[in-house]
C-alpha cells in the first residue's frame, strides 16, 4: 500500500471524511477508547467502509509516524450501493450483467478482471467489504483506468447480495471446476450475475450452494485450473458471444 493513499491521525482522518474523501478501509488500533473512535465512526458510511481493528504493530508497519491509532485508506473511486444500482439498472435494461467477486485478493487479478469487465459491458461489480483486494492506485494501474468506468458495489456479505439479485430476477452463475456442466451449455442471455472465487480456494461452499447454476471451462491439459482473471474473461466473452447472436 502506498503512503500517498493513506491518511493517519484522528483529526486528519476526521477532516478527510468530512470533506468527502472516499474512504475504502479504516484501520483502528485494537482497544482504542470509544470516546476517541466514535466521532469518526459517526461520520462514515459503514455500508461501504470496512472498519478493521488491528494490532498497533500493523499500524506501525503502515505508517512510520505518529498515527494515533488510526489509518484510513483512500479509494480512488466512490462506491455505489447494491440496492440503488440494481434498481436503476432494471429500470433501463432487461439483461444487465453483474460480476460478483468472492474474496479475490490479488490486486493484479482484481485489476485485470475490472479491465475485462469494462471491455465486455459489465454493468456492476460486487465485492465484499472485507477480505478482498484493496481498491487502490495499484488497482487503477492494473485495470488500465477501467475502474473509473464501472459501478462497484461493496457489500457486507456476498450471500446477501446473491439473494438480493435472485429476488430481483437475476440468475446467478458460479464459475467452478466442481461441476460437469460447461459454460458453453449455459444460457447467458437475460439478466445474469457471474460469481468468481478467490485465487486459492475458489468460491466458498456456502456461496456455491445458493447459486442458481454452476459452470466450468473445459481443461484439456494437465493443469486443473485457470487463473481467475483468465477464467473470468472467458466467461464474460461467452456471454458477449451469446448476446450478439
Amino acid at each position: 500500500m502506498k503512503k500517498e493513499q493513506l491518511i493517519f491521525g484522528i483529526h486528519p482522518v476526521l477532516e478527510a471524511i468530512r470533506s468527502g474523501k472516499p474512504i475504502d478501509k479504516l484501520y483502528v488500533q485494537k482497544g482504542m477508547p470509544e470516546d476517541r473512535l466514535n466521532p469518526i465512526l459517526n461520520e462514515i458510511d459503514t455500508n461501504t467502509v470496512s472498519v478493521n481493528h488491528v494490532p498497533i504493530e500493523k499500524l506501525d508497519r503502515m505508517i512510520r509516524s505518529n498515527h494515533q491509532g488510526i489509518v484510513a485508506s483512500i479509494s480512488p473511486i466512490t462506491f455505489k450501493t447494491l440496492e440503488q444500482t440494481v434498481e436503476a439498472l432494471l429500470e433501463t435494461k432487461d439483461d444487465p450483467v453483474f460480476l460478483i467477486l468472492d474474496q479475490v485478493s490479488d490486486v493484479r487479478n482484481f485489476g485485470a478482471i475490472l479491465r475485462t469487465a469494462e471491455c465486455t459491458g459489465v454493468d456492476a461489480v460486487i465485492i465484499q467489504k472485507k477480505g478482498g483486494a484493496p481498491v487502490s492506485g495499484d488497482t487503477v494501474k492494473t485495470s488500465a483506468g477501467a475502474i473509473f468506468n464501472l459501478s462497484i458495489c461493496k457489500v457486507d456479505h456476498i450471500k446477501d447480495a446473491i439473494f438480493y439479485l435472485q429476488g430481483s430476477g437475476i440468475r446467478t452463475i458460479a464459475a467452478t471446476e466442481k461441476t460437469e456442466q460447461s459454460i458453453y451449455d449455459v444460457d447467458l442471455t437475460g439478466g445474469i450475475a457471474f460469481i468468481m472465487g478467490s485465487e486459492g480456494k475458489g468460491i466458498s461452499k456456502s456461496v456455491l450452494s445458493i447459486a442458481d447454476e454452476a459452470a466450468a471451462l473445459p481443461l484439456l491439459g494437465s493443469i486443473n485450473s485457470l487463473n481467475v482473471s483468465v477464467a473470468c474473461g472467458v466467461f464474460l466473452y461467452e456471454a458477449v458471444r451469446q448476446r450478439q447472436d
